[in-house]
């Protein structure tokens, strides 16, 4: 039999039952909330995007000035990106290549001072952007037994800093990294040189050398160089060159143990030094007072 809507029972509700009710509706209104305080956030970050530059600044300098350099990194980093023009940016970059220096970040601390000096310059923090790439490299010059593209790359920097700024604050110091990078390059040619001689190609180690007489003639591997000229030229019976390298050494190092032994290596062959001022090794050494 048909029942009627009039006639159907029913059921009373459970506590069960409105238990989950209650349930569905409170995970409803919590999902509006989320989406709610989501979109609230985002456009939080959205409005952050219009603190002006100076503010940002000023508190990146603040928590750079109490030590906090992680964190004056990322409002210096909001600065340059949000602010690209304005004159706040300039600061910012500047201290982004320094905090990321001392946090040993140098990748990151060359590509800001290298932005900066591009940028900016004539600027007179510009010759302090140079010092920067200069240091960032120099604190990743490697052993002498080691690829020394850091190194070349450090000497490039300081000598551009030395040459643009010669009188700036930083100059002496990159002239002093100067005389250590030059060094530490020269020490590579004399290391794959003595292992070309070693070997008996002594053209290949010639070549090197030769390379620290040219390039690298104040540094203190300059006598084993020429001293290593004699020797490489004896083997070879170009005795003229042989006594050239010897007598360009004694000249400039009397005092040398290479000399000694340079002199020694002549004179076994009834030979001794003597400089033929129309080879190479003498006209590298005109005028140079070492």
């Amino acid at each position: 039999m048909d029942v009627k809507p009039a006639q159907r029972r029913h059921r009373p509700t459970t506590a069960k039952a409105r238990g989950s009710r209650i349930f569905t509706a409170l995970a409803l209104s919590a999902s509006l909330l989320v989406g709610a305080c989501s979109t609230s956030s985002d456009e939080e970050d959205f409005a952050s995007n219009d603190t002006p530059a100076g503010v940002l600044f000023n508190e990146g300098l603040a928590l750079r000035n109490e030590g906090r350099l992680k964190d004056a990194r990322v409002k210096f980093a909001e600065v340059d990106k949000l602010h690209p023009y304005s004159e706040y940016s300039r600061k910012a970059l500047i201290n982004l290549a320094f905090i990321n220096y001392s946090l040993g970040k140098f990748t990151e601390a060359i590509s800001a001072a290298k932005r900066f000096a591009t940028l900016y310059p004539g600027n007179e923090d510009t010759a302090y952007a140079l010092y920067i790439i200069g240091q960032s490299y120099h604190k990743q010059i490697p052993d002498v037994q080691r690829d020394q593209d850091m190194t070349r790359r450090a000497l490039n920097a300081y000598s551009e800093l030395v040459q643009r700024y010669p009188d700036s604050e930083y100059a002496e110091d990159a002239r002093t990294k100067i005389r250590i990078a030059e060094d530490q390059l020269a020490g590579k040619e004399m290391e794959v040189g003595r292992y070309y001689l070693k070997r008996g190609l002594q053209i290949a180690a010639i070549n090197r050398f030769k390379a620290v007489v040219i390039n690298y003639q104040t540094t203190r591997h300059v006598e084993e160089a020429l001293f290593r000229l004699t020797e490489s030229y004896y083997s070879l019976g170009v005795i003229n060159e042989a006594q050239t390298a010897a007598a360009v050494l004694g000249h400039n190092f009397p005092d040398s143990r290479w000399y000694k032994d340079a002199y020694s290596l002549l004179k076994t062959g009834g030979y001794s030094p003597d400089e033929d001022k129309g080879s190479w090794i003498s006209q590298a050494f005109a005028g140079i007072n070492l």
